[in-house]
């Protein structure tokens, strides 16, 4: 039974008389010019002019007029000051504005002052994590002051979360706004298992509350659709099974359809061509619905990967961090689950990292069966670190504990844990607790007295800290390393040292171990760890040379028979028009090689991916030279695995072009380019091997054995199937080709 419950908090009037519409607006301000004119400014807040727009390190702003805006995000959310008006006389009966920011009464609000008293005020619609930075439209009856002389006070009198005010094209008018309805709520007796919700993309967000019992078990933000939806959302409330919920959402316009549109169902509406969309990734991962960034709390449990990641399941970018949850066998096929980790009083879920405890240091196993471990930041105010736990990989309980590491700074987050020493545990193995848990977790430190940037604004230090642990549960500080930036991963590997002209990855020396620190980046360091310090052995290298390659993780866990390091990373390549934005790049398996410039990373295709091929070509080898015919010219394909291997010659450049993408060999600069990105390439026993794949919104493309790795966003033309192979300027020996068409991991695996 539905039962709807509306508060009207603003009644708008009628139609007002036709010589009252005839009065032109009157614009106070619209914040167009190169300064505020004669309004007065205190504080660092609001700069000396108009913002044009977002500002460094604020979400995006959207929902102004024109270039300028009223930004007092000016020097971050640690400024305070106001932004006073001249005097003018009301004259007529509405002021209309635009704003947004936060949601501080008093500290962040925009005021109406007549005879030097606030009759009006209005605040942004933000005061939790999270939200949106979208500004929208407001209005004051300011009919009883006609003829008085007034003056607009913007106020940013807060620091920290949303501790800024939005303000632009503040109105004189004689039209009404349309009515807005506050605090609109609807009842659902739940007996599915999801809400479906109508996304508009670009309208302004609404904020939505779910009650149970009276309490808020759920906030997030959606820009929900008032009438026909770009697509749906689901709001999963197996939870709150066989009980009756409100949801409450702070305003609507009079005639939206966006509350009574929302149905309950056990599927997501408008799924049925789901995974053959035209912009779906078909050997990438990608959500169902919703936003993805980075991969979280990478695990092997029970004979399956484990992919959590950050996921906006309400809107098409990023925001309501929760951890996605995905499953695979083989790291090719996976099967997406619901959310395990939802906001709550401590924030919005952020980055994090996953362990089994094999000797159920936390306690948290049972039966017999060790935990999984989930280690996350809770990005509240305070910012701190969080766990969660599971004994059957699908259903996670936060600790009741938390958090198990307070604030550090606001700016700590991301904890990546492991097991020292690194050991051969569980999976059939038994062995005594002998180590214990060391956790690196990114930490923004004080500026150090004096740096600043170009512009003279401090700078912070970006760092990592080290903590151990005997149960994962308390925390103490070891050391801490500089210069490396959030979405840490650390990991010891074997140093392969391999044959000349080996054009294979060589086998590591079990020997012969260094320690990697990498950021989020992926440029890294290599060298040594005591349990204590990491000291490194070699500068900061460069991780891969490619665009869109972002917070990658490698997983724990992996049996000790395999033994890989496999790392996947968030793909920033977007899927316009689409229900759902981003992608996980493929699975790439990491490993250290001595080279002439000292140890490298590399960067490999895992070979479970074989299991995509379709369709075969291979071309025996030849020599080709400028102006000969294309050897790939009868080879069609969608979803592309390309391999050649060439010894150069006095060929100036071997060229590859995969479905209208162009990836250049320049042989005398030893650099490849992919759709111009260009990255150093050397060959290696005077042989190059190139290894493309092909994706509806990227390419991931491999040379030089793995030590250059460049990931491309890209989306081909969906009538360009084609794949062409030809030689600049000489002659070069084609050694191998193959080109494999694909087909979707989303089939099902039989």
């Amino acid at each position: 039974m539905k039962q709807w419950f509306i508060n009207i908090a603003v009644v708008m009037g009628l139609v007002l008389g036709s010589v009252a519409e005839e009065a032109k607006d009157i614009v106070i301000a619209d914040f167009e010019g190169k300064d505020y004119g004669e309004w007065r400014i205190t504080g660092e807040a609001f700069g000396t002019g108009p913002a044009q727009g977002t500002m460094p390190k604020q979400m995006k702003v959207e929902g102004f007029l024109g270039k300028g805006l009223v930004n007092s995000f000016m020097n971050g959310d640690g400024s305070t000051g106001t932004l006073t008006s001249p005097d003018f006389k009301i004259e007529r009966k509405f002021i209309s504005f635009l704003i947004g920011g936060g949601g501080h009464e008093g500290k962040t609000c925009m005021n109406l002052l007549v005879e030097g008293k606030v009759v009006r005020t209005a605040v942004g619609p933000n005061d939790e994590p999270g939200g949106s930075e979208a500004l929208a439209v407001s209005q004051w009856d300011v009919s009883e002051f006609a003829g008085k002389t007034a003056k607009i006070e913007i106020v940013d009198d807060a620091k920290g979360g949303w501790g800024h005010i939005n303000v632009d094209q503040i109105v004189q008018t004689n039209r009404k706004s349309a009515a807005v309805l506050h605090d609109v709520k609807r009842e659902f007796e739940i007996s599915k298992h999801y809400l479906n919700l109508p996304v508009k993309n670009g309208v302004p967000k609404r904020f939505v509350t779910v009650l149970v019992d009276g309490k808020a078990e759920r906030k997030f933000d959606i820009e929900l659709a008032d009438s026909t939806p770009d697509w749906w959302s689901v709001l999963d409330v197996t939870p709150w099974n066989g009980k009756k919920i409100t949801l409450s959402v702070n305003k609507l316009a009079e005639d939206s359809e966006g509350l009574k549109s929302i149905e309950q169902d056990d599927k997501i509406k408008g799924s049925e061509n789901l995974y053959s969309e035209e912009l779906r990734p078909q050997i990438h991962f990608s959500p169902k619905r919703g936003w993805n960034n980075d991969p979280n709390g990478m695990v092997f449990y029970k004979g399956e990967y484990h992919l959590f990641f950050q996921h906006n399941p309400y809107g098409w970018g990023w925001g309501n961090m929760h951890w996605g949850h995905a499953v695979s066998k083989d790291m090719v096929h996976w099967q997406e689950f619901d959310d395990v980790l939802a906001p709550d009083e401590m924030g919005p879920m952020f980055s994090g990292s996953a362990v089994v405890d094999w000797e159920n240091t936390s306690g948290f196993g049972k039966d017999g069966q060790p935990p999984m471990v989930l280690i996350y930041t809770a990005a509240g105010n305070p910012t701190v670190q969080g766990i969660a736990y599971s004994t059957d990989g699908r259903n996670f309980t936060k600790y009741s504990g938390n958090p198990v590491l307070k604030q550090i700074t606001g700016g700590n987050r991301d904890p990546k844990v492991i097991w020292h020493p690194p050991s051969p545990r569980g999976y059939g193995v038994t062995s005594e607790p002998t180590g214990k848990w060391v956790m690196t977790l990114y930490v923004g430190l004080p500026t150090h007295e004096g740096k600043v940037d170009k512009k003279g604004k401090p700078v912070n230090e970006h760092t990592i800290h080290f903590f151990s642990s005997p149960n994962l549960k308390d925390w103490t500080l070891m050391s801490q390393i500089d210069d490396f930036y959030e979405c840490p991963d650390f990991f010891e590997l074997p140093v392969a040292t391999p044959s000349s002209g080996d054009c294979g990855a060589a086998s590591g020396n079990l020997k012969n171990k260094k320690w990697v620190l990498m950021a989020a980046n992926s440029d890294y360091k290599v060298g040594t760890f005591d349990g204590r310090e990491f000291k490194p052995e070699s500068e900061k290298l460069k991780g891969h040379r490619g665009q869109g390659f972002y917070a990658a993780q490698t997983f724990s866990d992996i049996p000790a028979e395999d033994g890989r390091r496999i790392q996947i990373g968030w793909l920033q390549a977007a899927s316009p028009k689409m229900p759902f934005n981003q992608a996980m790049t493929i699975p790439l398996e990491l490993k250290l090689r001595n080279t002439a410039d000292g140890i490298r990373m590399t960067w490999t295709p895992v070979k479970e991916l074989e299991k995509l091929r379709a369709k075969s070509h291979s071309v025996n080898p030849l020599t080709m030279k400028a102006g000969d015919a294309n050897p790939l010219a009868a080879v069609k394909g969608e979803l592309l695995e390309i391999r050649a291997g060439f010894e150069p010659g006095d060929a100036e450049e071997i060229i590859i072009k995969a479905r209208g993408a162009t990836i250049t060999y320049d042989v005398k600069k030893q650099e490849m380019s992919v759709n111009g990105q260009k990255a150093p390439a050397q060959l290696i026993g005077g042989k190059q091997q190139i290894v493309i794949y092909v994706d509806r919104t990227a390419l991931e493309v491999f040379a030089s054995e793995g030590l250059t790795y460049m990931p491309k966003p890209f989306i081909p033309r969906a009538d360009d199937l084609s794949v062409e192979l030809s030689v600049k300027g000489g002659s070069a020996k084609i050694i191998s080709l193959e080109v494999h068409e694909l087909k979707s991991a989303w089939t099902p695996v039989k």
